[in-house]
């Protein structure tokens, strides 16, 4: 099988040299039984590379078992990885199997694998070393014969030095590491990606794909993705679906056209995404808030200057003023009605954007007739 076919048979999509030649590494270590860690950032396509190590490897006959270390609480952890008898603990009406003994012959993808707690991680090394383990309550040895695949965001080395991940574990675990590249270090593959995502969103919901202009092409390569591959998919898929017509212009997509965003004229706010995932996303939440504080302020000053400012300012004169959601609302359905309806046109009357009026739309209720 050449690099190619494997990429296209496994959903891999990339041709950036990073991608080839974590590709290469893949077939060349899929068909043993090696210890493999996946490192990268959240939303870089981790678990796809996971499956496409198990769908070329000799346990392709069984299914991946995918394990999220983090999504499972500390107090149920070693029985939902291990197993439990009947009667060991509180609840545990019946004898239950764990997810190493489900994937027996196959492989187990242990997803978020920085998050096992300190006690876990000495049974897991006790499993790669001599393949068994004891259920909760048991008192004979359970044998198995799984593959493990891990995958964290985290730096483990950091982890180690910090002392909140063994080092025994780590070293056993990382026999081969595989280092999943940000999509901001594979602009190339962006193309490519999004052209992907606007087909498999239309196939799925029945549309005609639509075209992309170059230049919202463009402002998509130029954009950071804090949240990865992830990110992109959402932002197109979001974008289709709130299309009316047959083309993406840069205009659904101008909020990812700088790395340096004004939210308010007036205060000159910068917003800068040339930072850690971490950062960026407090970042966007920075910039929601005062999204927010903006959409508020100019429906605020469209009901009085736009909306009967006498009745406006009669009401106020009368003690009966109108709360801000009131007011809000008020604006929207008078600007629908302005616009028989059209949601593009009201939004550019009320000066905010199509997301926003269909958020607001939802929220007060609103049903366009």
């Amino acid at each position: 099988m050449t690099r190619d076919e494997f990429k296209i048979r496994n959903g891999i999509i990339g041709k950036t040299k990073e991608i080839n030649d974590l590709v290469d590494i893949i077939m060349q270590v899929a068909q043993s039984d090696i210890s493999i860690l996946i490192f990268g950032e959240s939303g870089v396509g981790k678990e796809i590379f996971a499956k496409a190590i198990h769908a070329f490897s000799n346990r392709s006959g069984k299914p991946m078992v995918s394990v999220n270390c983090g999504a499972i609480p500390e107090g149920i952890i070693e029985s939902e990885l291990f197993g439990h008898k009947k009667g060991s603990f509180t609840g545990a009406v019946e004898s239950r199997k764990g997810y190493f003994e489900i994937a027996d012959n196959s492989t187990l993808f242990l997803d978020e694998i920085g998050e096992l707690p300190l006690t876990t991680q000495v049974k897991l090394l006790r499993v790669l070393e001599n393949k068994e383990f004891m259920k909760l309550g048991a008192e004979t040895v359970v044998r198995v014969d799984v593959r493990i695949i891990a995958a964290t965001n985290k730096d483990l080395q950091k982890e180690v030095d910090a002392r909140r991940f063994r080092e025994d574990l780590f070293f056993r675990l990382k026999a081969v590491s595989l280092n999943i590249p940000p999509l901001r270090k594979r602009k190339p593959d962006i193309e490519e990606l999004t052209k992907h995502f606007i087909k498999g969103y239309c196939e799925n919901n029945k549309l005609t794909v639509p075209e992309i202009t170059s230049g919202a092409m463009e402002i998509l390569k130029n954009y950071t993705w804090p949240g990865n591959i992830r990110e992109l998919k959402n932002t197109v898929e979001t974008a289709v679906a709130l299309n009316r017509g047959k083309t993406l212009t840069e205009e659904m997509f101008a909020e990812l056209s700088s790395d340096y965003v004004d939210y308010d004229e007036q205060r000159n706010l910068p917003v800068f995404l040339r930072k850690s995932p971490e950062d960026a996303d407090r970042e966007l939440m920075y910039r929601a808030l005062f999204e927010i504080k903006k959409d508020i302020m100019e429906l605020k000053d469209l009901i009085v200057h736009r909306f009967n400012v006498d009745d406006f300012n009669r009401s106020e004169k009368d003690n009966d003023v109108l709360s801000i959601r009131d007011l809000e609302k008020d604006a929207i359905v008078k600007a629908l009605d302005k616009t028989k309806g059209s949601k593009r046109k009201a939004a550019k009357l009320l000066n905010i954007s199509e997301r926003t009026l269909y958020r607001k739309l939802k929220e007060y209720d609103i049903i366009d007739s």
